[in-house]
C-alpha cells in the first residue's frame, strides 16, 4: 500500500481541483518512492528523481524513468513529495520552480505529522498559492511557476553547510548540522594499525572514512558505500588524501558488495522513516562479514538499547565490547 503522502499527492488530480495532464506532457516527480498508484486517466510520462538507493531501485523495478538527481528543464508540471526535513523540501521546491516551464504548476504534498503546514505557509508567503487540499492525514497545495524568485529565496535560506572540521553537507544527510556523536565515539576508539583494504559501510557524507584516511598510514584502499546519492557526493568533496578514495552508490541489504576487505568501519542506520528497524543493522552486519578477508575485522557504533550482539556473534567468529557512553556502544568483531 502507497504512503499516506504519495496518495496525497495525486488527490488534487483524482478530486478534479486539477487537471489532467496531457498525455504527452512532460511531469517531473522529485523525491519520488515507490507504491503509489496513478489517477485514473494520468497518462502522462513521469520523470522521477531519487537519490536514495532503494528507492531508486523499486522505481526503476516498476518501469519508471529515475534518475539519482533532477535531469532536465522546461517541465510542464511538476511533483513534490515533502518529507520530515525542511531545508531538503525547500530545496526540492526550488529545483522544481527552476526546472517547470513558465505557468506550469508545482504541486506538493506531505504529512500533517511532518510540517506541511508550515511549509505551506511558508510557500504561500513567497507565492501565492492556487489552492490546496487536506486528505490521507497531509496536506497537497500548487502555484504557479511565476518566475525564479521563489526558488532564490529557498535557496537563499539553505546554503550548502560546512560544519566542524571543514565537513561539506546540506540539509536533509544525517546529521547534516554535526559530526554524529556515535561516529565520534567510534572514530576516537578505532585502532592506529589500520592497514590494507579498507571499507566505510554506511558512509554519510564522509566522516568516518576521512578519520581512517587521516589517522591510518597502512591503507592500500578506502571504499565508501552509501545508499544517499546526495551524501556521497558531498562525500567526494570531504574525504581526500594520499589514498585516492572509490565512491559506490549501493543499497548494502540488497546488492552485493564484490570487493573483499581488511577491516570495515560502519555507524549503520537503525531508522525506516520515523520507524525503528533494528533489522536494517542487522542486514548490514551481516554484509560486512560477507565483505570481510577471513580474519578481517569490523568496527561498529550503535545506540545501546539495540540488540546487536546475537547477530554478530552468528557472523563472526568473535566480537567484543570496546566502548560505550551513555548513548552507544562501540565493538570490534574478527571475521
Amino acid at each position: 500500500m502507497a504512503p499516506e503522502p504519495l496518495k496525497t499527492l495525486f488527490y488534487p488530480f483524482e478530486a478534479e481541483a486539477l487537471p489532467l495532464p496531457r498525455k504527452d506532457a512532460r511531469v517531473l516527480f522529485l523525491g519520488a518512492e515507490p507504491g503509489f498508484r496513478l489517477p485514473e486517466g494520468f497518462a502522462a510520462a513521469l520523470h522521477c528523481a531519487q537519490g536514495f538507493r532503494p528507492h531508486f531501485r523499486a522505481l526503476q523495478a516498476s518501469g519508471y524513468t529515475v534518475t539519482s538527481r533532477p535531469e532536465g528543464e522546461d517541465y510542464d508540471i511538476a511533483l513534490v513529495l515533502a518529507g520530515r526535513h525542511r531545508g531538503q523540501n525547500e530545496l526540492s521546491i526550488a529545483e522544481a520552480v527552476e526546472r517547470t516551464a513558465p505557468g506550469a504548476p508545482v504541486v506538493v504534498a506531505g504529512g500533517k505529522d511532518e510540517g506541511v503546514d508550515s511549509l505551506r505557509k511558508r510557500i504561500n508567503a513567497l507565492s501565492p498559492l492556487e489552492g490546496h487540499l487536506p486528505k490521507h492525514h497531509g496536506v497537497a497545495f500548487w502555484f504557479r511557476r511565476t518566475g525564479t524568485q521563489v526558488a532564490a529565496a529557498l535557496r537563499a535560506s539553505n546554503p550548502d553547510l560546512v560544519i566542524e572540521g571543514g565537513f561539506r553537507t546540506a540539509p536533509g544527510m544525517f546529521s547534516f548540522d554535526r559530526i554524529d556523536a556515535g561516529s565520534k565515539l567510534l572514530a576516537a576508539n578505532l585502532p592506529g594499525d589500520l592497514r590494507g583494504n579498507v571499507a566505510d559501510f554506511c558512509a554519510g557524507w564522509g566522516y568516518l572514512a576521512a578519520e581512517v584516511l587521516e589517522r591510518s598510514q597502512g591503507l592500500t584502499a578506502l571504499d565508501l558505500y552509501e545508499a544517499d546519492f546526495g551524501a556521497l557526493e558531498a562525500a567526494r568533496l570531504n574525504v581526500h588524501g594520499v589514498i585516492e578514495p572509490r565512491f559506490f552508490w549501493i543499497d548494502l541489504l540488497t546488492e552485493a558488495v564484490e570487493r573483499r576487505y581488511d577491516a570495515i568501519v560502519m555507524n549503520p542506520p537503525f531508522h525506516s522513516g520515523r520507524a525503528a528497524e533494528p533489522g536494517i543493522g542487522a542486514g548490514i552486519i551481516r554484509a560486512a562479514s560477507k565483505a570481510l578477508k577471513p580474519g578481517g575485522r569490523l568496527f561498529m557504533v550503535a545506540n545501546r538499547q539495540l540488540p546487536y550482539e546475537q547477530v554478530l556473534s552468528a557472523a563472526f567468529a568473535s566480537h567484543a565490547e570496546i566502548a560505550r557512553d551513555n548513548m552507544f556502544k562501540v565493538f570490534s568483531a574478527r571475521r
